[in-house]
This record gives structure tokens, sequence and C-alpha cells, in this order.
């Protein structure tokens, strides 16, 4: 068949233009247009094999071959086929497994169906010199494609250089139209605005026990209450000296309901919660409890029809990029435009900078979708949680200014 098809190993596409634009090969220092590296694959290898495309293969790792949002994405795009090998852990580093095997048998068999007359590899891995060998021997056109090396050397198998009947290199000039490093502004598209919010809240104090020097902390447990026997004969912790004032956590508190543990007499009047916002340390009347209203706010899935359901994971796929800030926008926007009650809204700008403890758990579930728990031990980064929580404010804040604007014409 006339037709070209091309093989994309995207570990070695990614980690090469990580290691030739940002100086190492994670894929986290770089962010991906998609839809323009496609494309651009898509131009390069029409134009190299003047053959037309029938498809474009792209293979990756996966935790658990759980496919990412950036595979959701890719696999709607026209003409492309997303392929998953495993991605595990091993002594801190993650690795792919299967992605090879996979390209090696896509390879093969394509070539022994007679699919194409010409296929374009994209990797630099020499496990597939056999492929590549066999396909030749079913009269298919083997093009190796090579990113540009950051030190000007291969980057690539020499047997698998030395096996292809034609090779390219993909410049710096070429990638750049797709891929950018994340220090020098982001994603392909115009520059985000500055965000102080975020700013603010990265830079807000910490609580004064986070931060105490060891040596002070270890003068502390010098002091800490020692066990004497009670005249039942049970032990108890007598303080050595007075307890350190200070503001209790929901930790703290919860500790002081736990069963079996003896309740003051008289709680402190002035206790509160701090809660971190990008307004630094704010404190909150104490109980651990929600007021009523705030406990009977409706989440965004009792909001969201079967429908309504559907259309926002087409969104998700195919427009929402995935950046914490957005992600957070994204959410809020959803829930104010699905709110029957505008009473909620007021209630919830009250609680500035809270987010209700339902709500809350349901944003971070939803940002987890947009792969921000992946490579984080399943934990969504402290500075993502910031920015998550800080986009969804934001968009609560526009909305309310905007309906307090239109009210006072």
């Amino acid at each position: 068949m006339d037709r070209c098809i091309v093989l994309v190993d995207a570990g070695y596409l990614l980690g090469a233009a990580a290691s030739l634009l940002a100086g190492e090969p994670s894929r986290s220092r770089i962010t991906v247009d998609h839809t323009a590296l496609i494309q651009g694959l898509r131009e390069r290898a029409e134009s190299d094999t003047e053959r037309p495309l029938l498809r474009i293969y792209w293979f990756d790792g996966a935790p658990d071959r759980v496919p990412q949002p950036e595979h959701r994405r890719l696999r709607v795009m026209p003409r492309v086929t997303v392929r998953l090998g495993a991605l595990t852990r091993s002594d801190g580093r993650w690795a792919q497994k299967g992605v090879d095997a996979a390209m090696h048998a896509e390879l093969t068999e394509l070539a022994r169906n007679r699919a194409c007359s010409d296929i374009v590899l994209v990797t630099g891995d020499g496990d597939l010199l056999p492929g590549m060998m066999a396909a030749k021997e079913h009269g298919v056109a083997v093009h190796l494609w090579a990113v540009q090396a950051a030190d000007g050397d291969y980057n690539q198998s020499e047997d698998l250089v030395a096996e292809a009947d034609e090779r390219r290199v993909l410049d710096r000039t070429w990638i750049t139209k797709a891929v950018r490093t994340k220090d020098l502004g982001g994603i392909c598209a115009p520059p985000p605005v500055p965000r102080p919010e975020i700013a603010a809240i990265l830079s807000a104090p910490l609580p004064e026990s986070a931060h105490r020097p060891a040596a002070e902390r270890s003068v502390e447990e010098e002091h800490a209450p020692a066990a004497t026997v009670s005249e039942n004969g049970t032990q108890e912790r007598v303080p050595a000296t007075a307890p350190k004032a200070g503001v209790p956590t929901p930790k703290d508190l919860a500790a002081l309901r736990a069963p079996g543990v003896q309740q003051p007499a008289q709680p402190p009047q002035t206790a509160t919660l701090r809660w971190s916002s990008d307004k630094g340390w704010v404190d909150r009347p104490g109980g651990a409890a929600e007021p009523p209203e705030v406990a009977s706010m409706p989440t965004l899935a009792q909001l969201t029809t079967a429908e309504q359901r559907w259309a926002d994971r087409e969104e998700d796929i195919t427009t929402v990029g995935g950046d914490p800030y957005e992600v957070g926008q994204v959410f809020a926007r959803r829930w104010m435009e699905r709110l029957g009650d505008p009473s909620h809204l007021q209630k919830l700008s009250g609680m500035y900078p809270r987010v209700p403890h339902r709500i809350d758990g349901e944003l971070l579930r939803y940002a987890a979708r947009f792969g921000l728990l992946a490579h984080k031990d399943d934990q969504i980064d402290e500075h993502d949680r910031y920015a998550i929580r800080a986009g969804f404010w934001r968009e609560i804040d526009v909305r309310t200014a905007a309906e307090h604007a239109s009210a006072g014409e």
C-alpha cells in the first residue's frame, strides 16, 4: 500500500526533547502541545516519504496502564492510536515496561500484512533492530528519526542507525514548535498572567512549631511529661512544666476527643483553628463539625446530570489542559453554573479561604484525573493543591463580583 505509518516511542521523543531544551531527560521539565506535535509529525512524515499518512501509533508507559490525561487527549485525535505499556518505579526512578515489545510486535505485523510502503520510527532503542530487519525483508522502507542530541552526539543505537533506510534529525527549531520548557513560560500558548495569590500562598509563614530549630525541640523534649504511678496502680503522665500556650490544630482537637482521653473541665475560650490560605494563616472559630448550612451545601456530583457528566468528560479530554490552577477554575465554573440556589454561593464566599470539606475532597479527586497524582507517590503535590484551590477561589471571586456589579446597576 502506498502510504506511510509513524511509530513513536514517546519516552524517547519527549525524554530527548527534555534533555535538549531543559538539560535533563525528565519529562516533568517540559510542557507539550500535543495537537501541534501530532500535526508536525504528520506533515514531516508525508513530506519525507512522499506518501499519505495512514496512522500514527503513540507508544508510552502509564502507571498500571491507566491512560493519563495526555493519552486521553491523544487517542481522540484523528489518525492517532495510543498503545500503553506499564510504568513502574524502582529505586526511586520510573521505568517503562512492555513498550519496546509492543512497538516490535506492531512493526512486524504492519510489515507482514503490507499495510504500508514506508514506516517512520521515532525511537533510539536497539531492541527494535530485529523488527526493523523483518520489516525490510517484507519490502517496507524504514525511516529512522532522531531528536537532536543535547551533546551533539547520537542518542540512538548505532546498529539501529546503520540498518535504517533513511535517517532524519528533528532539530531544536522543529522541536520547539510543540515543546517548551516550563522555566521558559509553560505550554505553547501566550504566557500565563501573573498569579500573585499563588505566590502569597507559597510565601505564607508556617506555624512556629513547624520551623523551630532542632536545639529548641530537644530542650522541650527534655522537659517532656514524666510517668508516675497513681493510687490505683495505673500510669499517668504528669507535665514537668506548664504546657506552652499555642493554637490547637484540627488534629490536636481530634486527639482530645479520642476515647479514654481525659477532657479538660473548661476548654479554653480563645481556642481557634488555623487554615492556610493566600492571606497567610487565618484564624477561624474552633469546632470540628461544619455548620448545618455548610454541611447541606450540594456537591458538584449532586448537581450534575448524566448528560452533563458525559459532556464534562468530553471537555476534560479535549480542551482542559490539566494545569492545577485551570483545573480549579473549571471545577468552580461548573459548580456555580449548576447551583439552583444562589444563596449557597454567598455562603461559600463568606467562608473564604476555607473550602467546605466535602467540596474540597471532590475538587481534589477531580484534579487527580489530570495526572496530578502521577509520579508523586499517589499524593497531589502541596504547591499543586495551593494552585488548585487558588483557581477555585479566583473563579468564585469573578462570579460574585459580576453578580454584585449587575445588582448595583
